[in-house]
């Protein structure tokens, strides 16, 4: 009954229009009534404990990261290297999108930032050149979302708060699906693509590519640094939040001289707008995860999944099932922070591995950014591509289904995961 109790209020509160942050909050206070137990003082201390948590400060040094690298020049330097790199071949200007998909995500873990910047700069060639807009538009969104998978993620940070899961290896787990996503864009949209009369890029000369490659280098330093620096034991993910932030702030106001400081100010306004967002959802979360610790609600889930774990894929088909259905209706880290506290203890009992599982629900959380009928990263689209949100869904699909069908064949091959995770360590 509490688990209706829950689902039922939270439900209500969304669909009369109540932000996210706050339907948690009164679906917790709504578990507190049933219970018998409703205590204002427990949920201000929650709501604190749920917000005091060291490795969330990566989220604000990543945050400020991307901004500063879309401000200073950095965003710009790698659409301009993928350009020079693929842009000749045919549907050259997806593949660019594709490229430079990938190296934003490596530097930045926000889908919709890394969506606008792809769609500002790449939107107005693809049209001149004849590309079908729709379908652009869509590969553009489904690129978009790699960044939520590929490390630095702010939904692995997110999510090893959440579950107590090691953060370092979400963020190296993370890196195979990442780059498996922009492998099977890519397959895909050589399919989409082979229809379109469209003009392409003369080739880049050698020397071209090369100073493309030049001027773009200091962005492909970052991640390696993160990456080998995480490995090491040189820095915690929440340092090297701060080492990205110092990093793309110093390069964008010595290196390139793009980065003025009034464009710094407003990096800053536009990271601690999205912080105090995120941080908002973390504290109200914090107030159900409580409650259904307390009211056993992952105990009653086990039970009527009891039969499922002695066949962990068929329990994490199941379960990937629910976080589709989930996806189409919230937003990313929300679906996160609700699913994390009700399904992880399943998940361990089951023996399957939490990072594991943790990469597999951002993945899955991911791909419900591109899902009709919220579909967040879409609506970014729309908005700057100026298209019908149906037109938006129509040109998305074929990319939709890819990433879907990637999704199953990681349930099928976990090692896929795990494989390279344990090279690692």
């Amino acid at each position: 009954m509490i688990l209706i109790v829950f689902v039922v209020s939270l439900l209500a509160v969304l669909a009369i229009g109540v932000p996210i942050a706050f339907g948690l909050v009164i679906s917790g206070v709504a578990m507190m009534w049933y219970l018998d137990a409703l205590d204002w003082q427990l949920i201000a201390l929650q709501m604190t404990n749920g917000a005091d948590s060291f490795p969330l400060l990566a989220i604000p040094f990543f945050l400020m990261a991307g901004e500063a690298m879309n401000a200073g020049g950095i965003s710009r330097r790698l659409v301009a290297f993928g350009l020079t790199l693929v842009g000749h071949v045919r549907g050259g200007l997806g593949y660019v999108t594709i490229v430079t998909a990938l190296l934003l995500a490596s530097l930045s873990g926000s889908a919709i930032a890394d969506t606008a910047v792809l769609a500002g700069m790449l939107i107005p060639i693809m049209r001149k050149a004849g590309y079908d807009i729709n379908a652009s538009s869509g590969l553009i969104a489904s690129g978009g979302i790699i960044a939520p998978v590929l490390p630095p993620s702010i939904g692995y940070i997110v999510f090893g708060v959440a579950g107590s899961v090691s953060i370092t290896k979400l963020f190296i787990a993370g890196i195979a699906p990442g780059v498996m996503m922009a492998l099977v864009l890519a397959v895909t949209w050589w399919f989409v693509s082979r229809r379109d009369a469209v003009a392409t890029m003369p080739r880049a000369s050698l020397g071209e590519v090369a100073k493309a490659a030049g001027d773009a280098a200091l962005a492909f330093v970052l991640p390696v640094i993160i990456v080998v620096g995480l490995k090491a034991g040189v820095f915690t993910p929440t340092e090297a939040g701060v080492v990205a932030c110092v990093y793309s702030i110093l390069v964008g106001l010595f290196v390139y001289r793009e980065l003025s400081l009034r464009q710094l100010y407003g990096c800053m306004v536009g990271a601690i707008h999205t912080t105090a967002a995120v941080m908002l959802l973390c504290a109200a979360a914090a107030i159900t995860a409580y409650l259904i610790a307390i009211a056993n609600i992952p105990m009653l889930l086990g039970g009527w999944l009891g039969g499922l774990q002695d066949n962990p894929l068929l329990l994490m088909a199941l379960i990937m099932l629910i976080v589709v259905i989930v996806g189409t209706a919230l937003d990313f880290i929300p679906t996160i922070l609700i699913l994390t506290p009700v399904l992880l203890p399943i998940i361990k009992a089951a023996g399957i591995d939490p990072v594991y599982f943790g990469v597999m629900l951002i993945m899955n959380s991911a791909i419900g950014l591109i899902t009709p009928p919220v579909g967040t990263v879409l609506n970014v689209v729309c908005a700057v591509a100026r298209i019908k949100y149906v037109d938006a869904v129509r040109g998305v699909m074929p990319f939709l289904i890819a990433e879907t069908a990637l999704l199953v064949l990681l349930i099928l091959f976990p090692q896929l995961i795990t494989g390279p995770l344990a090279w690692f360590y």
